[in-house]
């Protein structure tokens, strides 16, 4: 199963529409997702403060940042498959 990291933080409402993106598209099978919440850790706060919603594939380090959608998250997934 591959690990992913859903960088975020509380009330911001970008990262509800990628979350909801996520539950929609990805097999639970497949994937799991943790949500982080960047106002955390100073490093994740200096690193995504403005970017964020970010899905971080713990394996690769590889980032999908914001703005994304169903298929840019299909396509960001399929890349990862091929590795």
């Amino acid at each position: 199963m591959r690990q992913l990291t859903l960088m975020s933080t509380l009330g911001c409402h970008l990262c509800e529409v990628a979350a909801e993106i996520l539950i929609h598209t990805m097999n639970p099978a497949e994937y799991q997702v943790d949500e982080q919440d960047i106002a955390d850790d100073d490093g994740l706060m200096d690193r995504y403060a403005v970017r964020i919603p970010v899905l971080v594939d713990e394996t690769s380090g590889k980032e999908l940042g914001w703005p994304f959608d169903q298929a840019g998250l299909i396509e960001f997934l399929q890349g990862l498959q091929s590795e």
